[in-house]
């Protein structure tokens, strides 16, 4: 069996665990990875990997790639592609591709152009509690939806490093839930209102951003989604997603670490939610890579592409003119 040659450029934390779950699929051959740290080119040297290089541009010419998987910072994802694309290599990035709309486009014109596939790592459209919402939703059971409700909440603030070069909430954070918004239902969103404000922590407002906030979606049909963020919930990883409709109502709750429940004269005690997106969204990392792979093998439409990737960026953009302005803005109206 002719095995997909993969690269992957970037191993932090998801780098990693894109590469384990690569190495594990029996279709797969990972070949070569970039990085400029040493250490982490020493970890993937005693995996196995054949080229392992601080130069991505080095890793792209070697000839031997079928497809590359992009982890490095947000920053470099629209060269990379742009690179990837001309090399006729097949691309899985994650998101987003960059924080400017024009460069968007224009990377997507190259990809198009020149024939290979962009997957884009929306990864929470592989969770299997999120699957079953759309396909419920998808088959009519809740009737015709008319409120989603989405929470995500991370258990720490990132580092304000890190802050300073993603773009922020809306971002770096929010832009999964953008994405869901959008995939849970099958609509498209025309208008967005967002309110935020600081209230974890200063130095976050300091760099620019804030850390909470509610945006108020509303679709073509004029049916709306709630969305709430914050970057701190002491109780751990907040993932949860509610749709109303005409008929009725589904909803997905956290996972949690297991499901005993003490009860006592005191009070019912459970475990907390599953501390990170590391844990709670593992298998759905895993099975993005699986349908991305399956579109390689048999050549089947990407099940998330770069249209998809922008129109959750226009959202974002939305989203940060709508705080600055204070008031609803139009989707048409990010050019």
């Amino acid at each position: 069996m002719t095995k997909i040659k993969f690269g992957i450029a970037g191993l932090g934390r998801i780098g990693k665990i894109h590469l384990d779950n690569l190495l594990r699929m029996d279709e797969v051959e990972v070949v070569a990875v970039a990085d400029p740290i040493a250490t982490e080119l020493e970890m993937a040297r005693k995996k196995g990997i054949e080229l392992v290089t601080p130069s991505y541009e080095t890793m792209i010419n070697s000839k031997t790639l079928d497809a590359v998987v992009i982890c490095t910072p947000t920053d470099s994802h629209a060269n990379y592609v742009e690179i990837a694309a001309k090399a006729g290599i097949h691309v899985f990035c994650e998101k987003p591709l960059d924080l400017n709309l024009n460069r968007v486009v224009e990377v997507l014109s190259i990809v198009k152009a020149s024939g290979v596939k962009l997957m884009l790592g929306f990864n929470r459209r592989f969770d299997k509690e999120f699957v079953k919402i759309r396909d419920l939703v998808e088959g009519g059971e809740v009737g015709v939806p008319h409120l989603v409700k989405i929470t995500s909440r991370d258990p720490g603030a990132p580092p304000i490093s890190y802050i300073k070069k993603s773009g922020g909430l809306f971002l770096d954070m929010s832009i999964h839930d953008f994405d869901m918004a959008r995939y849970i239902v099958g609509k498209e969103v025309i208008e967005v209102y967002a309110k935020g404000a600081v209230l974890v922590d200063e130095k976050i407002g300091e760099a620019g951003d804030i850390d909470t906030a509610i945006v108020i979606l509303t679709y073509e049909d004029q049916s709306m989604a709630v969305i709430d963020n914050s970057r701190e919930a002491k109780y751990g990883y907040d993932q949860r997603i509610e749709v109303f409709g005409s008929k009725g109502m589904v909803q997905s709750n956290n996972n949690f670490h297991d499901s005993h429940r003490l009860y006592t004269a005191t009070g019912v005690e459970a475990s907390l939610p599953l501390h990170f997106f590391l844990e709670r969204y593992a298998e759905a990392y895993k099975n993005e890579l699986l349908n991305f792979l399956g579109c390689l093998i048999n050549g089947d439409s990407l099940p998330v592409n770069g249209q998809d990737g922008l129109i959750s960026l226009k959202i974002g953009l939305a989203a940060l003119k709508s705080i600055k302005e204070e008031r609803p803005v139009r989707i048409e109206e990010i050019q």
